[in-house]
């Protein structure tokens, strides 16, 4: 299990993920992200607006993707 922080995804706050593996992770940052915006969150607003821009093309959003991936995988294990 590893734990990462919604910041550490892109986004804007401290709230802890913890998961098995990237994919879960980034389902769960996914998640939260959508909780935060049905709440209407400013600070999450903004940095989904950032998010947008990677959604201009297709290399952009892989290389943003690779870039989370080698956090999560750079990240310890819980307890470690």
């Amino acid at each position: 299990m590893k734990t990462m922080t919604c910041n550490q995804f892109g986004g804007a706050c401290d709230h802890k993920l913890t998961a098995e593996t990237f994919e879960e992770m980034a389902e769960l940052s996914k998640n939260h992200g959508m909780e935060m915006f049905q709440k209407g969150d400013k600070p999450h607003l903004e940095a989904m607006k950032k998010m947008q821009t990677l959604n201009t093309g297709q290399d952009a959003m892989m290389k943003w993707m690779e870039e989370k991936k080698a956090l999560y995988n750079a990240t310890p294990e819980d307890g470690a």
